[in-house]
């Protein structure tokens, strides 16, 4: 039986996750924000066979975090898979105009992340086995001038998850990082993104998958951003500053 929690789960990049996993044997504990959406989902998961639970939450409402949790291991008993995928794709220029809008987007994709993290690592440890997902991205590699708050959020989860995997893998527990670079999704369907460079986000499910089953500690999805983006770290700085990136 696999039995996966996962919080942002009406993103598209889990959903697709879901669906992957979904089967006789899988029961799911869905979190998002979006009840109606949610709902969706679980009926789909249920129309192939699997067990899914919906929860209502706002993954911003830190308090909110343990009873939810609590509410997930009364559900799946044990939790073989975690998938943490909630977050915002921050507008860059409205952030440069505000403090409180630039507060609010690494509260979203960064601080909150942490936080669940902290969590959920002290429940997975105590099993001493299952896997951690966590969707970061490539933009938290180097801030670049197009998406720096963003790139900022997620500099702070995957530097995070680089620590804990550490402590984790001692106890028997795997935490893969994922940072995806364009990927096809509703969050990104106003940007113009070259297609040769944009993967599907049944693709992003499959490479998640593969990293779990090969205890796989950092996952570029697709694969070339992993050079795309050591080409871009490598950039000397009195040049990466008068480019548009």
């Amino acid at each position: 039986m696999k039995r996966v929690l996962i919080v942002g789960a009406t993103s598209a990049m889990a959903e697709a996750c879901a669906r992957h996993w979904a089967g006789p044997d899988s029961r799911f504990f869905l979190v998002a924000r979006n009840g109606v959406h949610l709902g969706q989902i679980a009926d789909d998961l249920a129309a192939r066979g699997a067990v899914a639970e919906s929860y209502v939450m706002d993954a911003n409402i830190i308090d909110d975090h343990a009873a939810m949790l609590d509410a997930a291991q009364k559900m799946l008993g044990a939790i073989d898979i975690v998938l943490i995928a909630h977050g915002t794709l921050a507008d860059q220029q409205a952030c440069q105009k505000s403090v409180a809008q630039t507060l609010a987007e690494i509260n979203t994709n960064g601080v909150s992340t942490v936080a669940l993290l902290t969590l959920i690592a002290n429940v997975m440890e105590r099993q001493g086995r299952g896997s951690i997902v966590v969707i970061s991205s490539v933009a938290g590699d180097r801030g670049r001038p197009s998406n720096y708050v963003y790139g900022a959020a997620k500099a702070m989860v995957s530097a995070f998850c680089d620590g804990m995997r550490a402590r984790l893998f001692k106890v028997g527990v795997h935490l893969v990082t994922v940072k995806p670079g364009f990927v096809d999704t509703p969050m990104t369907a106003g940007l113009n993104l070259p297609k040769l460079l944009t993967a599907s986000t049944a693709q992003v499910a499959r490479d998640i998958d593969s990293a779990i089953a090969r205890k796989k500690e950092v996952l570029y999805t697709a694969w070339y951003w992993r050079w795309i983006m050591l080409i871009i770290k490598m950039i000397p700085a009195p040049i990466f500053k008068k480019l548009s990136l």
